[in-house]
């Protein structure tokens, strides 16, 4: 009676979990094995499924082609450098403003919600809303410059050697208050006795820091920065609003892939880039994952 009756359970359950996973199947497992499929043929917009020819490896040799003109190795490099710089400056700063908002003072709520607002708006909105701050005759950033002194400004739109941080800008106003907002979560998560019997030890404001603060707060530190460089490697936005998705200063992974797959109409050498950032984005994954796994274990030992 008792096998019946957990069989009757069982089975009710995967009555109920079967439409979700069949969704779930359909939605995530069936476009990526497609989008395999397609990174082994020669495929096109313009052609129908039964005409696209297999080319076996053709395209990731192309991917990997140690060439000065291979664009995909640029975007590359652009991308890790776009990633390495954003998500470290956010992290700072906002582990910084974390800090400093910590204490309790009149309006504190106030300040966190000016913070907060870049977001929590559209970036692609704000990415045209930056555009016409950084035009080089009427933008108010230049503006603002030549009314404090400074004869010649820079070229933000135009410019090669400035493009890059020109994206970087937005890019770490819009998401710096994300930072800090984890940040802010990790610090009132530290209980305040860890703190009193600090201060009775007469530990030095450094010491506390060091040894209380930064320690106890690092796993959702981590948990942000990999949040945020998941996020980064597909900077898309910023880019096409400002330079475009064909400047060599700024073509990043994502706005390859739409040169390549929405203007070339080459779907299968597309398709290839993709399942070379899937790859890199679980890499990059599985690295922040098992350092956290590290921390956790450290602190079950303690």
């Amino acid at each position: 009676m008792a096998t019946g009756q957990q069989s009757s359970d069982g089975l009710m359950k995967w009555g109920l979990v079967a439409p979700a996973l069949l969704l779930l199947i359909g939605l995530n497992i069936f476009p990526l094995a497609y989008n395999i499929r397609l990174s082994f043929t020669k495929a096109t917009l313009t052609q129908a499924p039964a005409d696209h020819e297999a080319v076996g490896g053709r395209n990731y040799a192309r991917i990997f082609k140690a060439d000065e003109s291979n664009r995909y190795a640029a975007a590359l490099r652009t991308t890790a450098r776009f990633v390495l710089m954003a998500v470290s400056i956010e992290l700072l700063l906002g582990y910084l403003l974390a800090l400093s908002l910590k204490p309790r003072f009149p309006g504190k709520s106030v300040v966190l919600l000016v913070f907060l607002i870049p977001m929590m708006l559209s970036p692609a909105v704000m990415a045209l809303f930056w555009n016409l701050i950084y035009d080089e005759e009427f933008g108010v950033l230049n503006q603002a410059l030549r009314f404090v002194g400074f004869a010649s400004v820079p070229g933000w739109k135009t410019d090669t050697a400035v493009k890059f941080y020109t994206i970087l800008m937005i890019d770490v106003w819009m998401w710096t208050p994300f930072m800090m907002l984890i940040s802010m979560a990790a610090l009132n998560a530290i209980p305040d006795y860890i703190y009193e019997a600090a201060e009775i030890d007469r530990a030095r404001r450094w010491t506390v820091f060091r040894r209380i603060t930064l320690p106890m707060s690092a796993p959702l530190l981590i948990l942000a920065a990999l949040l945020r460089t998941t996020d980064a490697l597909k900077q898309f936005d910023y880019v096409m609003a400002i330079t475009g998705p064909n400047d060599p200063a700024t073509e990043t992974l994502s706005t390859l892939m739409y040169q390549v797959m929405f203007r070339n109409f080459k779907v299968g050498l597309g398709s290839a880039y993709a399942i070379v950032v899937l790859v890199i984005v679980i890499a990059v994954a599985t690295l922040f994952i098992r350092y956290l796994d590290r921390l956790r274990e450290q602190e079950h030992a303690l």
